[in-house]
């Protein structure tokens, strides 16, 4: 049984930072791809980083040069460094697993976690 398990997620001020985490279970971790999405109230939800099994990354553009998405294959693990917060970047952030290389739509994704919300006040 494949389970991905977010934590890390809560209340930061305008301007700081957060890491979450991703622990993976129950699947090839190092032949996966892994990314975070997020959905805020009333919205689809949105891709934001994407990492390939050998840490090749891709992100959205309203995260580009401030959010870093990095894995340790060994402890089944990602993380989201998210600097600089914005108001606009509170939403319910997943963790996600998929088959190709670095996907990067909701589509290629497989499995997902629970959420973890990040919450940045205006």
């Amino acid at each position: 049984q494949v389970q991905l398990v977010e934590s890390g997620g809560g209340l930061v001020q305008a301007g700081g930072s957060l890491s979450l985490s991703c622990e993976a279970s129950g699947l090839t971790f190092s032949t996966f791809g892994m990314g975070w999405f997020r959905q805020a109230p009333g919205k689809e939800r949105e891709f934001v980083a994407a990492i390939s099994w050998s840490s090749s990354t891709y992100y959205a553009d309203p995260v580009k040069g401030r959010f870093t998405i990095a894995r340790d294959n060994a402890k089944k693990m990602i993380y989201l460094q998210m600097n600089s917060l914005k108001p606009e970047d509170t939403a319910v952030y997943y963790c996600a697993a998929g088959r190709s290389y670095l996907p990067r739509t909701h589509q290629e994704y497989v499995y997902w976690g629970q959420g973890t919300q990040v919450t940045v006040p205006s």
